[in-house]
């Protein structure tokens, strides 16, 4: 893989993942929403987001190729420990370990606030098409994690049905008396800046 940084995202990126965000919108079933956001509305995710859980950015030669971040997965206090992943990646850029760094250290920064439970929600199909392929369950299968639910025909997007799975990996050990979950922005920056490290 090329020279490449990764960084915590911050607000003025929108413009440049919501560019790589739309690709999937219009064009594939990987993503269920059925509009492009305007960038008001990315940026209002964002940051919501940045408050709680990190938000990471990949540059190569200045350029953002892709992103990942962590959100609530349920807002109930007991689940705090848990949180749903996101990733994506410049149509032009797959293929090349981009996601697999972008979640170690994903995954390096949620140990930092005491997070366990990592949940992603895949959209599946049983056959390949031309709008979704099994790729996003097969990188989460190499990154550890294991398929613990499926929803049958539950998302109808580009006129037809696909599934919906979710995928589970544990990288904290559960135990009694917990310690409390940082907020992101409560973190140490120090701290951050070394899980971001090659």
């Amino acid at each position: 893989m090329n020279d490449y940084n990764i960084r915590v995202a911050c607000i003025k990126d929108a413009e440049e993942l919501l560019e790589i965000y739309s690709y999937y919108v219009e064009n594939t079933a990987i993503t269920f929403e059925y509009d492009v956001p305007t960038l008001a509305e990315f940026e209002e995710r964002m940051k919501k987001i940045i408050e709680e859980y990190p938000y990471i950015v990949m540059e190569m030669d200045g350029k953002i190729v892709g992103y990942a971040y962590a959100g609530q997965f349920k807002n109930r206090p007991a689940y705090d420990w848990c949180v749903e992943t996101s990733i994506y990646v410049h149509k032009d850029y797959k293929g090349r370990g981009i996601g697999r760094e972008l979640y170690r250290v994903l995954e390096d920064i949620l140990k930092l606030q005491n997070i366990l439970n990592l949940n992603a929600c895949i959209a599946y199909i049983d056959e390949d098409d031309e709008y979704l392929n099994k790729d996003s369950t097969y990188f989460h299968e190499k990154m550890g994690y294991r398929l613990v639910g499926e929803f049958y025909k539950c998302g109808y997007k580009c006129n037809r049905w696909y599934n919906m799975i979710w995928m589970e990996k544990f990288i904290g050990e559960h135990i009694d008396n917990q310690p409390s979950v940082i907020k992101f922005k409560d973190l140490d920056i120090s701290s951050v800046e070394k899980c971001t490290k090659k």
